[in-house]
């Protein structure tokens, strides 16, 4: 059987680390490769999720959980680095003693360059085609338009943030809402939403389709936007249903996954976002969940079975795993290779 040379590993990656609080700053590296986007939460606390990418540039952060607009701090993360990062003193980022998980993914590596595939060009677009990652930076217009996404096939998940607006919620479309009508929030434990005001049209291969709110396309604002499309052997986005045990569902991925993230969907559910990885304990079934919606520390429940095709749920918890209940995920692989037919590769 032919295998594919497909390398996640060089793509995304968690890296754990502890906090000095160093004036001089704190060099994370073995994170394999030089990061564009780094998310970064501390484990031992309750503080914020921060958001950094190489468009924006370093010390420029946002936060999954809140709706507040961009913050510049020179204390935050100062350097993205050739096999990591670099964070200053700041206590919300490298506070002495304290843990942090910071998830990292490589986009086009830099700042990348306009795109004018859409209504509006782009401020920066810097896009992985391998991996079907790309981010964009662009400034509203107010009404529908367009943007050149940059991955010449259609987005699975996307992600917006208004930069400049206090009170602006994120925006989230997935393939698995049902249309571009349909979309979450980020930040918050809401369920889904229905309406043409965030994404007026499906996302096509070459762009996404913004509506005329602030949330998406404010006149005159910055924002930033994350999108994903679905790579096989190395990323997946998609649902599954909950079954209320803790011989939990299994969810099929093609792949072992590194990260997985997920939501609840169902009408009149509040549910928390739930991430797991295979780097925080990293075994079956201790992967343990920090919630991108909120400043809570980490979770020691455990959560999933880490399998070498999927992931089986370990909970009954209705955030993840309740019975009859629809749930949607994103989810990133950790073995390097995938059979050219598409079966996964055996788990290490």
């Amino acid at each position: 059987m032919a295998f594919i040379n497909f390398q996640p590993k060089d793509y995304f990656n968690t890296k754990l680390y502890t906090g000095d609080g160093e004036p001089a700053g704190n060099a994370i590296t073995g994170v394999g490769f030089q990061p564009d986007w780094v998310w970064i939460k501390e484990r031992s606390s309750s503080n914020s999720h921060l958001l950094f990418d190489a468009v924006r540039g370093v010390t420029k952060s946002i936060s999954s959980n809140l709706s507040s607009a961009e913050v510049t701090d020179a204390q935050y993360l100062t350097t993205f680095g050739t096999d990591g990062f670099t964070v200053g003193p700041s206590n919300d980022i490298n506070e002495p003693s304290s843990t942090y998980a910071s998830w990292n993914w490589k986009a086009g590596g830099g700042a990348g360059s306009s795109n004018t595939d859409g209504s509006i060009n782009t401020t920066s677009t810097s896009v992985n085609t391998t991996s079907g990652f790309s981010i964009v930076k662009y400034t509203g217009t107010g009404s529908n338009a367009s943007i050149g996404h940059g991955l010449g096939v259609k987005p699975a998940m996307i992600m917006i943030k208004n930069l400049e607006t206090n009170g602006e919620d994120w925006a989230i479309y997935h393939k698995s809402l049902g249309g571009y009508q349909y979309y979450l929030k980020l930040n918050s434990t809401s369920t889904v939403s229905n309406n043409t005001n965030r994404f007026y049209a499906e996302p096509t291969t070459s762009v996404v389709n913004i509506g005329s709110v602030n949330e998406t396309n404010q006149s005159g604002v910055g924002f930033i936007a994350y999108c994903f499309a679905e790579k096989q052997g190395y990323s997946k986005f998609g649902q599954y249903e909950g079954n209320g045990n803790t011989d939990g569902s299994f969810v099929y991925t093609g792949f072992k996954p590194a990260f997985v993230m997920m939501k609840g969907i169902d009408s009149g559910g509040s549910d928390n976002w739930n991430t797991c990885d295979n780097k925080r304990v990293g075994y079956n079934a201790a992967n343990w969940r920090l919630y991108p919606n909120a400043t809570a520390g980490e979770n020691t429940t455990s959560l999933v079975d880490l399998l070498s095709n999927g992931f089986k749920l370990r909970v009954s918890s209705t955030d993840v795993n309740a019975d009859a209940k629809t749930y949607i995920f994103m989810a990133f692989a950790e073995h390097p290779f995938v059979a050219s037919n598409g079966d996964p590769a055996t788990a290490r």
